[in-house]
């Protein structure tokens, strides 16, 4: 299903966020490269951990996103609780799923961590199209983020 070179993203990404170490630039650049990868993707994004399990909308490419998320709501939430990527091919079918987005069908959301293995934040990707996402995609971008932010 995978519709993107990973091996040319990879590449790409290596080579704009060698030596940086601000995760600010470094979720820009991810966010902008991903988006632009791939038109299954209509919102690529990060919220990051602020503490008090909660999410804070980070540098994001697509229409506005929520502002904040708490653990306990939404695809978001559950990847940020859980530590464990959430593949959701129909998001009107997740139990609290928060509509960012009306127009948001399927999602993939990738929680990441810092080299002292706390959480960092989380990856969110919507599309449009229902079931848009399959492990390929988890486990490739699951991969670039653990190379950045590792």
């Amino acid at each position: 299903m995978a519709h993107i070179d990973y091996d040319e993203l990879s590449q790409r990404l290596r080579a704009l966020c060698a030596g940086e170490t601000d995760h600010v630039a470094l979720m820009a650049s991810i966010a902008c490269e991903v988006f632009h990868a791939d038109k299954r993707f209509d919102w690529v994004g990060f919220y990051r951990n602020v503490g008090n399990e909660t999410l804070k909308i980070g540098p994001y490419q697509g229409g506005h996103g929520c502002l904040t998320i708490p653990f306990s709501r939404g695809v978001c939430g559950a990847a940020a609780r859980t530590g464990k990527v959430q593949i959701v091919d129909d998001v009107d079918a997740f139990p609290g799923h928060i509509a960012c987005a009306s127009s948001t069908r399927s999602e993939l959301v990738i929680p990441f961590n810092d080299p002292g293995d706390h959480l960092t934040g989380v990856l969110d990707i919507d599309s449009n199209q229902p079931a848009a996402f399959d492990a390929q995609d988890a486990q490739r971008l699951q991969g670039l983020l653990d190379e950045i932010f590792g």
